[in-house]
């Protein structure tokens, strides 16, 4: 009965699973110009796998190994509801590997999903392998030099801070004298503290690197120019949700100082993100930068953790930042012929709407009101504030209004005029008229939002 129970809870991750198993088997039979099921398939399973969310019990499942609670359920929207939306703006119909995109899209999605969800460091490195791995693939899916270049940079610091993430597994499970979190958490404060520091650090360092934070965000922009450009709002959004939610929940069971440290990253990371972007003049190096400076906000609330708001905050940021940031690639998708910031020129009089899409978009990751990314900003600083962090709120605020200045340059030439303009894609352009709305949504109704991700009781 409880090994019906757990399952049943699994539900989501289940139906991940068993559509790549699927999908895969169907791809290796269907002929080329019908590979389109698979895609049907995936968003079929991303579907069941959100009614089920929604529905579906909550608790700790497999000898609390494994935890469906809020943050899972919250990961498991925002990651489904990302893959709807990635599918949606990749221009992959009738390509002769059609099916082995949507595979490892979906197999990159559930080890995003299970990386939140793991609450033992056994299950967290084998997530870290499964968020990784299909991502690496995806890099260099069109096979030429700029992917096949970025692939390789992928895989080797992967690889580097994954066996550093290994180490620090063994070190912490060896002192803690467990694997799973609520054993660490009763062992670790009589533990050697040299080790527990040690070992932290190196399982934190893996998790940095999935979410694009300092100092494993060197693969960042390399991967997102180099790559496709829906396979950079993949790996630029879907890995950072469970990676984020995996470090507020690691973290929990260190008896270190941890905010401090947790601070002083996501301070480096903001920042280094930021400046960084003011310089860049092609698209999508300029939205991998700014990713990387949304990471910085995402673990201010994991530095906060102990304020009531930063859970709630947390989960409502992710699920702005993410439907944001596909937006804005969905513009850069439509207009893949478009690689600098000039080649926007003439947008507003040829495209309007999409021109709107990217000002909303764009403005949206500044924290600009009434969108979403502004509701979690404010929620996240308050938050922070509360945690007795004023020094990072004063940081955060100046890096936001930074911010500005490298978005306006994007937007100045989109609203300047130009004869011609190239026609852009229909499904991307269809995306991005669907994210930008949602971005909005998600900041009208954050009150709910943050309602039904606060902590029980």
């Amino acid at each position: 009965m409880d090994m019906a129970a757990d399952l049943g809870r699994l539900l989501p991750e289940i139906i991940l699973a068993c559509a790549a198993v699927v999908g895969l088997l169907l791809g290796s039979f269907l002929p080329r110009h019908r590979q389109w099921v698979v895609r049907v398939l995936a968003a079929a399973a991303c579907v069941a796998s959100l009614v089920w969310t929604v529905v579906g019990g909550t608790g700790m499942v497999f000898a609390e190994t494994y935890a469906v609670d809020t943050a899972t359920n919250t990961t498991r929207i925002v990651v489904s509801a990302s893959v709807l939306l990635v599918l949606a703006m990749t221009r992959i119909g009738g390509h002769a590997r059609e099916t082995e995109f949507v595979i490892l899209l979906l197999l990159a999605a559930l080890g995003a999903v299970v990386l939140a969800g793991a609450n033992d460091l056994l299950l967290l490195a084998a997530a870290y392998l499964l968020a990784s791995v299909p991502l690496y693939a995806l890099t260099g899916f069109a096979k030429d030099g700029p992917g096949t270049e970025a692939s390789l940079k992928f895989y080797l610091l992967g690889a580097l801070l994954g066996t550093t993430m290994l180490f620090g597994v063994m070190l912490v499970a060896g002192v803690g004298r467990g694997s799973d979190y609520p054993t660490l958490h009763h062992m670790l404060p009589g533990a050697p503290v040299a080790a527990v520091a040690v070992g932290a650090v190196a399982v934190l360092g893996g998790l940095v690197f999935k979410a694009g934070a300092v100092p494993g965000h060197f693969w960042v922009p390399d991967v997102t120019e180099g790559t496709l450009p829906a396979v950079g709002a993949t790996v630029t959004t879907i890995p950072k949700i469970g990676a984020v939610v995996a470090v507020y929940r690691f973290v929990a069971v260190l008896p270190l100082n941890w905010p401090l440290l947790i601070a002083v990253l996501a301070a480096a990371t903001m920042t280094l993100g930021n400046l960084a972007a003011f310089f860049q003049r092609d698209v999508r190096r300029l939205l991998a930068y700014s990713t990387i400076s949304q990471v910085g906000y995402l673990l201010m609330a994991v530095a906060a953790a102990r304020a009531s708001l930063a859970l709630p905050s947390l989960l409502l940021y992710l699920a702005a930042y993410a439907v944001t940031n596909l937006g804005a690639f969905a513009v850069v998708c439509a207009l893949p012929q478009a690689r600098t910031l000039d080649d926007y020129t003439g947008l507003r009089g040829h495209r309007p709407w999409l021109a709107v899409c990217l000002v909303v978009c764009l403005l949206g990751l500044v924290g600009t009101p009434p969108t979403g990314v502004f509701a979690g900003k404010l929620t996240i600083f308050t938050a922070t504030f509360d945690a007795g962090l004023g020094w990072l709120v004063v940081v955060a605020a100046v890096n936001t209004v930074a911010s500005l200045f490298y978005y306006l340059r994007w937007l100045m030439p989109a609203l300047r005029t130009r004869d011609e303009f190239p026609r852009p894609d229909r499904a991307a352009s269809l995306t991005a008229y669907l994210a930008a709305p949602a971005s909005v949504l998600v900041g009208v109704l954050a009150g709910p939002i943050l309602a039904l991700t606060a902590p029980a009781g």
